[in-house]
């Protein structure tokens, strides 16, 4: 039987020994100790998401940020991409969608805070990571302390300060942290100096980060190192297969490090360091940034990252020790045309990658034009977790079996961690990873020794199938009640008419077990079997959904609930304001809780709404809302065939990488053309999205609006949908026109293995299935209908 020991005494963590953190004196002080943040006092988890600003509509920003928050996000991280900024020399632009100042407020208007990535260099698939073509022309040494680089430095430092003046925590504003460069793992001095100067501009933050990955080599105690990890690299070669390291995000255990991320960049991977030994962070908390919402495609590989793939990745961080998650990207987005070149990653500017001209939609949560993904689901669940229970679990420590997986090539033994204060904590499990699934585990039961006492859960050995992942909880207290275990994932506490309310969801089909402590219990009544086994009451039979609502009479005469969600409704909830009081939502369709009102995406369907409110259809203890929607029917696209496509291309190779090369612009003289009309009927005067959505395979395709490139697509099997929002104006008047070039058959491409073509003619592949329009309707219900 799996066992872990909890000791009765965990050392408390470091505090004060960093200078990093508010002064004392502000009211919502955050601070920074050895194991976690703090806020107002009290221990802090936040969430972060990548947004980037200056690659979307900022007509759009408002929505897509209340969108943002209703996954459960907290703060928003953005890149400052100098080359946007500055394209030519002396010549700053920060207007429309380049306006850094507007974005910032936005997230304040939609309560986030904000971590400002302010560079010089950023990467993010940028054009020479983000560095004008100008400066590389000028006779300095870029990342360095030369003088001649900090002289430019300062004048672009100079540029943000201003658009940012007013809007640091010191004025009452949102940034809660400044990044310093990216990837820079071996200039720790020039990383001080770069602090040093923004610091001169007047910009301040209470949390100063900087990239910890690659063995980075950072200014002690200056700046809190953050990490990541991803599912997948684009990065790496086209070999048939799983990247390494990415094995290790689906480990419990305390490391942190993953050099994978940014070694294509980096001169020397040996940074000086000689071991992985990570002693020296036992100062920071475990902070990250960059856990893989997703994945961009490069031409030469385009994998398929899955909803579970980012959420299991996102659950073993918690479970080892993280106290911030980051997830990049959040928000998919578009890649600018700038006056002078395309501003993507490029062999063609020396990078290792080929990326889209346009596209960086990264597969994330929410896409490039603002569609929600199942991920976008997976993770709300946890964060939404994180947003009731981060303040009691950031202080927790990690805590491994001693039969724990050796290493990443271990794929029988089953993963699990525990994090605990010595008296309470949460159990976590699993038995997913990409590419490589993991075995099933029958017979599993699971001891831990916490505060003096053997926790065993479940009371009867159950089944771990694959592909699950999940947390329980341990000792969790509802009101005077305390859930000793139980076999449900913990997803948000409510009031409801006074009464504390707990409420869990099923996990991966393990059937439920709450076992109660005794001495905390009255009475259990609802729809369950209770037994009292000694200092245990135990209840199972309970049937997981909307009506497995248990009223707990603690054994001081007072009530709490407790409400056992099945797992698809968990995946569907929300929790907030509501119609005037805090309620949970479950809907099949998107919902964003703004302002006490619900706006529902998508195609009509339910709005289950507890507490429940009068007068409304019942579902269990929830009221039953069917709200009045658009027709959301996909309308078929008139095509007209403009040109056969030629032959397929054959493939050329980056002479310094030897890795497949994207068409270049003469090269779709030989694609497939077609013209789709749009009409401004799709539209239905309503400010909703509509998106054209072309069903195909192939390799590259492009989408121009009279000439313009619009939207361009590396082929990897999903949908390639295009915003028609933002040009509708010019697609009525011009239409669309695709250009789409086949798939060779023996391109060096990676492509998942289950998208790959099985056929080809005459070695090369274009097929194209369906071309439509997707409305995306919106509903605000403002009150209950």
């Amino acid at each position: 039987m799996p066992f872990l020991e909890v000791p009765a005494q965990i050392p408390p963590p470091l505090t004060g020994h960093l200078p990093i953190g508010d002064p004392d004196s502000h009211p919502d002080a955050i601070t920074v100790t050895s194991g976690y943040l703090t806020r107002a006092g009290r221990p802090w988890f936040p969430v972060m998401g990548e947004f980037h600003f200056s690659r979307y509509p900022a007509a759009e920003w408002a929505e897509e940020l209340r969108k943002i928050r209703a996954g459960g996000i907290t703060a928003v991280a953005t890149y400052v991409f100098w080359n946007l900024h500055e394209e030519e020399r002396g010549r700053f632009d920060w207007s429309g969608d380049r306006d850094l100042r507007s974005f910032v407020q936005a997230c304040a208007a939609a309560g986030l805070d904000v971590v400002a990535r302010l560079g010089p260099w950023a990467h993010g698939e940028s054009r020479n990571g983000g560095f004008p073509d100008w400066l590389l022309a000028e006779p300095v040494r870029t990342r360095t302390d030369d003088p001649g680089y900090l002289n430019i430095v300062r004048t672009y430092l100079e540029q943000i300060a201003e658009q940012l003046r007013g809007l640091t925590r010191a004025d009452g504003g949102p940034i809660v942290a400044i990044q310093v460069e990216n990837e820079l793992y071996d200039q720790p001095e020039h990383l001080l100096t770069l602090k040093r100067m923004i610091r001169a501009t007047g910009l301040d933050a209470p949390l100063w980060t900087a990239t910890g990955w690659g063995h980075a080599q950072l200014p002690a105690d200056e700046m809190l190192p953050v990490f990541g990890g991803y599912s997948e690299a684009a990065w790496d070669t086209a070999h048939d297969g799983w990247p390494q390291q990415s094995r290790a995000h689906y480990f419990f255990g305390p490391g942190r490090d993953d050099d994978s991320i940014g070694a294509d960049l980096r001169q020397d991977e040996d940074t000086g360091e000689g071991t992985a030994d990570e002693s020296h962070l036992a100062r920071y908390p475990f902070a990250t940034c960059e856990l893989g919402g997703g994945m961009y495609t490069s031409y030469h590989r385009r994998p398929i990252v899955e909803a579970d793939d980012v959420a299991a990745l996102g659950l073993v961080k918690i479970g080892s020790g993280s106290s911030l998650q980051g997830y990049y990207l959040y928000h998919g987005a578009s890649q600018k045309i700038g006056a002078k070149s395309t501003l993507q990653e490029s062999h063609a500017t020396g990078y290792p990658n080929d990326c889209p001209v346009i596209n960086y939609d990264f597969q994330a949560p929410l896409g490039d034009a603002g569609q929600f993904r199942p991920s976008w689901n997976a993770l709300r669940r946890q964060n939404v977790w994180l947003a009731g229970h981060g303040a009691r679990l950031a202080p927790m420590t990690l805590h491994m079996p001693a039969d724990a997986p050796g290493d990443t090539a271990d794929r029988a033994t089953l993963r699990w961690s525990v994090r605990s204060d010595g008296d309470s904590g949460y159990l976590f499990v699993n038995n997913h990873q990409p590419v490589e699934s993991l075995p099933e585990h029958a017979g599993v039961q699971f001891t831990v020794r916490l505060g003096g006492r053997d926790l065993t859960v479940p009371r009867q050995p159950v089944t771990i199938p694959t592909g699950a992942y999940f947390v329980w909880p341990l000792n969790q207290q509802v009101g005077p009640v305390s859930i000793v275990t139980a076999t449900a994932q913990p997803l948000c506490d409510l009031t409801v008419g006074g009464v504390p309310t707990a409420v869990l969801s099923a996990s991966a089909g393990i059937p439920v077990e709450l076992v109660l402590d005794a001495a905390t219990v009255a009475t259990v009544e609802g729809p369950a079997t209770v037994e009292r086994d000694g200092e245990w009451i135990v209840v199972t039979g309970i049937e997981p959904g909307p009506a497995a609502w248990l009223r707990v009479t603690g054994s001081d005469g007072s009530s709490v609930a407790i409400l056992l969600l099945d797992e698809a409704s968990a995946l569907q909830a929300t929790h907030g304001e509501l119609w005037g009081t805090d309620r949970l939502v479950i809907s099949a369709m998107p919902v964003v809780l703004d302002e006490g009102t619900a706006v529902v995406y998508g195609p009509a369907a339910p709005l289950l709404v507890h507490p429940a409110v009068d007068g409304h259809p019942r579902q269990g203890v929830f009221s039953v809302h069917e709200p009045s929607v658009a027709d959301a029917e996909p309308v078929p696209a008139a095509v007209t065939w403009l040109r056969e496509p030629g032959p397929a291309r054959p493939f050329a190779l980056d002479a310094a990488t030897g890795r497949a090369s994207a068409p270049q612009d003469a090269d779709f003289e030989e694609a497939a053309v077609l013209h789709v009309p749009v009409s401004d009927d799709l539209f239905a005067d309503t400010d909703d999205e509509v998106l054209l959505r072309i069903h195909w395979t192939g390799d590259v395709g492009r989408a121009h609006i009279d000439g313009r490139l619009i939207a361009d697509q590396f082929w990897h099997g999903p949908v390639w949908e295009i915003a028609l929002r933002r040009v509708r104006k010019e697609a009525v008047a011009h239409g669309i026109e695709l250009r789409l070039l086949p798939l060779a058959q023996d391109a060096p491409i990676f492509i998942s293995p289950q998208v790959r073509p099985a056929d080809h003619v005459e070695g090369g592949v274009l097929d194209i299935r369906r071309i439509e329009f997707a409305r995306q309707p919106r509903t605000v219900l403002a009150g209950p209908r």
